[in-house]
């Protein structure tokens, strides 16, 4: 049984979203048929299932790793904390906070 621990090395962003979408299409496929009369819909195995699972996870956390370092782009090219905090949908203070809190982890698990 995979934990997203154990895919970060194997999947990028994009190959982790291609097989996410496999698993889940094939899964909504069964849901929507019977497995007797159409054998390609058949149901996600339990080792599928829980590598579905841990896939949604592995690309929740590199997406948002990759927001915080989009984030820190932004600034670098001069842009407020409130056009940052509109581009995210929440306020600047939301904005700031998020990622001064995800700094102070970069800092911590350097520290270990």
């Amino acid at each position: 049984m995979p934990a997203p621990d154990d895919l970060e090395y194997e999947y990028t962003l994009l190959t982790a979203v291609a097989r996410y979408d496999i698993l889940r299409t094939r899964d909504a496929l069964a849901s929507a048929s019977s497995y007797e009369d159409d054998p390609g819909a058949a149901p996600l195995s339990k080792d599928e299932a829980l590598e579905l699972i841990a896939l949604g996870e592995l690309i929740a956390r590199k997406a948002s790793y990759g927001r915080e370092l989009d984030v820190r782009t932004a600034r670098k090219a001069g842009a407020s904390w409130a056009q940052i905090g509109q581009s995210l949908g929440c306020t600047k203070q939301a904005a700031w906070e998020t990622h001064a809190k995800w700094l102070d982890e970069q800092v911590w698990t350097q520290r270990k």
